[in-house]
């Protein structure tokens, strides 16, 4: 076995104890170091200067500030930490809020477990959403409304070439379907541009 990577640096902001505890405990047996937890958006800023954490793992819903306030806080303080939101809420609003506010990736607190220890590997990795040129281009004729075989024969690829970078995109945006493809774009302005 070669030397194992050093333990990727977690804190868990999320305002239910037990829901905080548990998160924190699977993280640590999955090989993470859990720097920190907490359940209040300032006291998480503030805590994140000291600990500098890798990845924050960071509900949207606490009782002082909305997980896009503590995302802006963080980035003010100069935390590079990239953050990881679970919510209960699958919102395609908070989806976007979190995305636009710098989120790395979003989960839904309804998530099994090995589907949250993988969302936390991605967004570690830098799998966040950071697309390629190609995958925005697609992105935006996929918010245009043309269909895959439309934006296949305007980009001279085949068809299965569209579907693979949609699908790449929908996995770096950690999205599900064609929709909230196209809701996501929008919401970006990507379907005026061009």
């Amino acid at each position: 076995m070669t030397e194992a990577d050093p333990a990727i640096r977690v804190m868990v902001v999320d305002d239910h104890p037990m829901w905080r505890e548990g998160v924190s405990r699977d993280l640590a047996e999955a090989g993470y170091e859990v720097v920190a937890a907490t359940g209040e958006g300032a006291q998480a800023v503030r805590i994140a200067q000291a600990v500098r954490p890798q990845v924050v793992v960071l509900d949207l819903q606490l009782p002082d500030l909305s997980g896009v306030a503590v995302m802006q806080g963080l980035a003010a303080a100069g935390v590079q930490a990239r953050v990881l939101v679970l919510s209960a809420s699958g919102e395609h609003q908070d989806v976007l809020d979190a995305v636009k506010a710098g989120a790395a990736g979003y989960l839904v607190k309804s998530a099994g477990r090995a589907e949250f220890l993988d969302a936390v590997r991605r967004t570690a990795d830098g799998d966040a959403p950071r697309l390629t040129e190609r995958e925005t281009e697609i992105l935006r004729l996929v918010a245009k409304g043309l269909s895959y075989r439309q934006i296949a024969e305007r980009l001279v690829v085949s068809h299965r070439t569209v579907q693979n970078h949609v699908q790449n995109t929908l996995n770096k945006l950690q999205l599900h379907n064609r929709v909230e493809l196209v809701r996501y774009a929008i919401e970006r302005g990507l379907d005026d541009e061009g």
